[in-house]
């Protein structure tokens, strides 16, 4: 698999790093959105190659506060699921963050595209459909939130014992510490239902180590960051919503009240898959997209 050269996006002053596979960069398409202060090297390569196999034109992009992209300034210290109670992320709105990721379609060209969003990605593309709808063909949510729970109402979804892991793996300063953090990171996502593949995943960690893994303050700017917004209710593009039943970070009524609130939504349980997408699923989720994307063509009468 071949990506293009990094490229950067503008969003005002912030520069958005991505790039695009350039297999199947013909396909529809379709721009993926990581979580937490990761970088865009998270997303597993198998399942980029699978996204394209599926018939998708495959881009990613490093939110601000990770990567490669422009780091904020700000003040937030201390736990950043702290943050998230206490809406301390203050550098900047949620609806900065989502037009972030229109700045990034812009950039490649594309007047609209399919959003397929994992973790805190899932819920930075739930507002990008809600805030420029005309711009999202469809969108996947993956092991997210509903993105306009209450700041409180989110911890009911947590698993405490899990934050409580995290809160134990400390920053750290170096190359190696950094890595380690991040393949800690990773042990605690993984799903137990299928083997932790360490080669891949020390692959993805060591393609960028500078992630907002080592920087609690990113952490807490990206998640405290408020939405002012529309609701899911409002939603209107068409819809589908994956969370594995063995998630160890969110629990699964995190994704039954996502699908929920999103008028005919698609929701999938996944059982043994926890907050990760491991290698036996990918042809799966890549099939769930295809699914969701030729229904969205069918119904627009473009099929």
């Amino acid at each position: 698999m071949t990506w293009t050269e990094r490229r950067f996006a503008r969003n005002g002053a912030v520069e958005l790093a991505h790039d695009r596979l350039q297999e199947g960069a013909h396909g529809e398409p379709l721009l993926l959105v990581m979580g937490l202060a990761v970088s865009r090297h998270w997303w597993p390569e198998q399942l980029c190659a699978a996204f394209a196999d599926a018939g998708f034109a495959v881009a990613r992009y490093d939110q601000r506060d990770a990567g490669e992209s422009t780091r904020l300034p700000g003040n937030t210290r201390g736990n950043p699921f702290a943050a998230l109670a206490a809406g301390r992320g203050a550098a900047y709105t949620a609806e900065d963050v989502a037009d972030d990721a229109v700045a990034v379609l812009d950039a490649l060209g594309w007047e609209s595209a399919h959003l397929f969003g994992h973790s805190l990605g899932g819920v930075v593309a739930q507002r990008v459909a809600l805030r420029h709808p005309d711009r999202v063909r469809t969108l996947t949510s993956s092991a997210a939130l509903p993105s306009d729970v209450g700041k409180l109402g989110a911890l009911r979804h947590l698993r405490l014992g899990t934050l409580a892991k995290f809160a134990r793996i400390k920053p750290a300063q170096d190359r190696e510490g950094r890595i380690a953090a991040g393949l800690a990171v990773a042990r605690i996502c993984a799903s137990p239902g299928y083997p932790f593949d360490e080669t891949e995943a020390l692959e993805r960690i060591t393609a960028d180590v500078d992630t907002g893994i080592a920087d609690p303050d990113a952490q807490s700017r990206q998640i405290g960051a408020a939405w002012h917004g529309p609701s899911l209710a409002e939603l209107r593009v068409p819809a589908l919503v994956l969370h594995g039943t063995d998630d160890p970070l969110l629990k699964p009524s995190a994704g039954r009240a996502t699908a929920a609130a999103i008028r005919d939504a698609r929701l999938v349980l996944q059982p043994g898959i926890g907050h990760d997408i491991p290698r036996e699923r990918h042809t799966e989720v890549a099939a769930e997209v295809r699914a969701l994307a030729d229904r969205a063509a069918r119904v627009d009468g473009r099929a």
